[in-house]
């Protein structure tokens, strides 16, 4: 079975242990090959435990950055990648909730 690509939604937090640190947030988009939804899911859950991990920022605060949740994992719209393709596409009725989480809307 040949390998096909794999559009994965993955959401991480940064906590620390400084009381007065607010939990930051990051959305990250990426492409892992595959030959099953189910591969993909496995390249997925072991691409994001490698992105976890601490370390102290400029004030001496122990960051640390988790996957909190893998939000989609799905077969890319195009397979081939070696030129312009579409990659992942949601739907969602809600453009109100849509526009006040996504900042780049605001101008």
């Amino acid at each position: 079975m040949s390998e096909k690509p794999y559009v994965a939604v993955i959401l991480y937090e940064a906590t620390s242990d400084s009381p007065a640190y607010d939990p930051l947030y990051r959305e990250d988009f990426v492409l892992v090959h595959a030959a099953s939804e189910g591969e993909a899911r496995e390249a997925v859950r072991r691409r994001a435990e490698a992105e976890s991990g601490s370390h102290r920022n400029e004030c001496g605060e122990l960051i640390t950055w988790r996957c909190k949740h893998v939000v989609d994992v799905a077969q890319a719209l195009d397979e081939d990648l070696a030129r312009d393709a579409d990659l992942y596409a949601r739907h969602f009725r809600d453009y109100g909730s849509y526009r006040r989480f996504e900042p780049l809307l605001s101008g």
